[in-house]
């Protein structure tokens, strides 16, 4: 006669999964000692394939047998009778409409289980349905000796008993690993790496790339033509599974619905900045913002951002999802340019050492971006020059708006400035011949609107950068004419 399993076995484990041996074994051994864990971290980190594969481990099966209780709380309505309900249908305690764990608890008793409670935070948002209630309930739940309770979820609000591990981004081997046993025809190759570095090496988002690629026989020629133009975009598959609806869920949570209308537009904002937001900054970013720093905290508790090195950031495929592709339809962006471009025209060049050499990568983003969709406007190609010298005194490094700054028309106003700070950068890196042309160019410009001592300047710059070059005769000549200018003036 075949034994009947009361309650319900786990789904099976993933077909594919890399490089979390040492997390599944860290779990595996905190499930052994009876020990209430959560898995927390962002939509799509991995945790239900984590936990997935800890319930079919070998050890965890020798050690629980039929007693793997898995548990998807965002498949019934959040409310404390939903979830009474369903756990004692999973486990099989058999209570019917219980309306705490008082009549399950003989069951729940009576045997050593695991219980896993997957995407918890359907039903652990405090701004949620019964959310007091059933988080009152998970923490009775986890105080029980006999059962390692497992919760993953994307926010941290979980019982204080339980220990907590944040899930990380897969390896670059790992990521691979994964695109490539999806994928099946492609080999590796250097543009599929890169686009699983600018991915973060997040799994939704690796898995997702390679089953598109895969379904659609995409080569990596087509692949990486995709990408450039559609970026995370690409990432839904035939089967209506995408990003976007990962990253929506966690929107549209209670908590986050709570913070009120502007919540989407910081976020934005965080997601706009490569290096996220420094949270120094908050007063002066965000002054209309009243609950500023309560709203970066549930940023961070709604695992949509995290904070490293005093700075909010967030995944890169997140980033890129929410990132303007016009700023300027941003009001709160236009005003952050605003806040940014008065700091850069301050002049205190000596007092901006720390602020420029944390921010700078944001800075120069940020006029890129701004001069891609308002190249006309004089003020922000006057902070590019600024900006330029800020990073000539404390972070000598060539800048990406180069390219910009020389495809300016000869006529544009800020063109000469941008040009001579640009020169005195690659003066600054040891790259003369360019700075050379480039001081030679802002000094044609000079001359063609009679600016004689700006000319003189470029002159003297022009003979020091040929003394570095050897071409002694030539800067001797240059400095005879700066000195001719000055005395004429």
């Amino acid at each position: 006669m075949e034994s009947v399993i009361s309650g319900e076995l786990p789904p099976w484990l993933p077909r594919v999964f890399f490089g979390r041996n040492e997390l599944v074994n860290q779990i595996v051994g905190l499930a052994e000692s009876l020990t209430p864990l959560a898995l927390i971290g962002a939509g799509g980190i991995g945790k239900t394939s984590i936990v997935l594969t800890v319930l079919h481990d070998h050890r965890i099966k020798q050690r629980f047998g039929d007693e793997r209780r898995f548990i998807r709380c965002d498949q019934f309505p959040p409310s404390l009778g939903h979830f009474l309900n369903q756990l004692s249908a999973v486990t099989g305690a058999g209570a019917e409409n219980p309306r705490d764990l008082t009549p399950l608890q003989p069951f729940l008793f009576s045997k050593e289980m695991i219980v896993v409670l997957d995407n918890a935070e359907s039903v652990l948002d405090p701004q949620g349905t019964d959310g007091r209630e059933i988080y009152a309930t998970v923490k009775e739940l986890s105080r029980f000796g006999n059962i390692c309770l497992c919760i993953t979820s994307r926010i941290s609000t979980i019982p204080p008993d339980c220990e907590t591990l944040d899930i990380p981004t897969l390896s670059m081997e790992a990521a691979c690993d994964t695109f490539y046993r999806i994928h099946k025809n492609a080999k590796r190759s250097d543009p599929i790496d890169n686009i699983l570095t600018q991915l973060d090496f997040h799994p939704l988002s690796v898995t997702l790339l390679a089953t598109v690629a895969h379904q659609n026989k995409w080569n990596t020629s087509r692949l990486t033509r995709e990408w450039g133009s559609r970026r995370t975009g690409v990432l839904q598959t035939d089967h209506d599974e995408s990003l976007a609806v990962a990253i929506e869920l966690s929107l549209g949570s209670p908590m986050f619905q709570e913070l009120g209308p502007d919540a989407r537009a910081v976020l934005e904002v965080v997601a706009f900045f490569p290096k996220g937001v420094d949270e120094n900054n908050l007063d002066w970013l965000f002054p209309a913002i009243v609950n500023r720093e309560d709203v970066f905290d549930k940023f961070c508790v709604l695992s949509l951002a995290y904070r490293g090195n005093g700075f909010a950031t967030m995944l890169a495929p997140l980033r890129d999802y929410l990132h303007l592709k016009d700023p300027t339809l941003s009001p709160l962006l236009c005003a952050i340019k605003e806040h940014y471009l008065s700091r850069l025209s301050g002049g205190e060049i000596v007092h901006e050492i720390r602020w420029i050499t944390l921010e700078d990568v944001n800075v120069e983003h940020l006029l890129d971006a701004f001069t891609s969709v308002d190249a006309g406007s004089s003020d922000i190609w006057v902070a590019c020059a600024n900006f330029m010298v800020y990073l000539c005194w404390h972070k000598p490094r060539l800048p990406v708006l180069g390219s910009k700054i020389e495809a300016l028309p000869d006529d544009h106003p800020s063109q000469p400035s941008c040009l001579f700070e640009l020169s005195r950068l690659f003066f600054s890196v040891g790259n003369y011949a360019e700075s050379k042309r480039l001081f030679t160019h802002a000094l044609e410009l000079w001359r063609e609107r009679g600016d004689d001592l700006r000319a003189a300047q470029m002159l003297w710059h022009l003979s020091d950068t040929n003394r570095h070059l050897r071409l002694h005769k030539e800067g001797i000549l240059q400095a005879k004419e700066a000195v001719e200018i000055h005395e004429r003036a």
